[in-house]
């Protein structure tokens, strides 16, 4: 997918009225953001937009993220949301447990589980 940021109020009108006009390649909005589809025509429509406010404009690409690659840390924020209270910080809930400890989830990258 591409991800397009408009940080100008001409860039952000511009990205609405993109995203009004071709909806079937919008796949998600974020006010001033949308996700695109990651298309010749999504890319398209991107390009467009950074040509004409090219400093008011960012564009990347992104791809889904499936938290089922990456198991350990997806049990671990199901144990942590269901077990934990509110007011318990991942560090303490993790101590003690076979769950990765924050300083582990820090330096590892997700290209590396994915």
């Amino acid at each position: 997918m591409l991800f397009v940021v408009a940080y100008s109020r001409a860039a952000r009108r511009t990205l609405r009225n993109l995203r009004r006009e071709h909806e079937e390649t919008v796949v998600r909005e974020f006010g001033r953001a949308a996700l695109l589809e990651s298309t010749g025509h999504g890319a398209l429509l991107a390009c467009r937009l950074r040509e004409r406010y090219p400093d008011a404009v960012r564009v990347e690409r992104t791809r889904p993220f499936n938290e089922f690659a990456v198991p350990e840390i997806h049990e671990a924020a199901v144990a942590y949301e269901n077990e934990a209270s509110k007011y318990t910080p991942y560090a303490r809930f993790a101590s003690g447990t076979d769950h990765p400890d924050p300083d582990t989830l820090r330096d590892r990258t997700l290209d590396a589980g994915l």
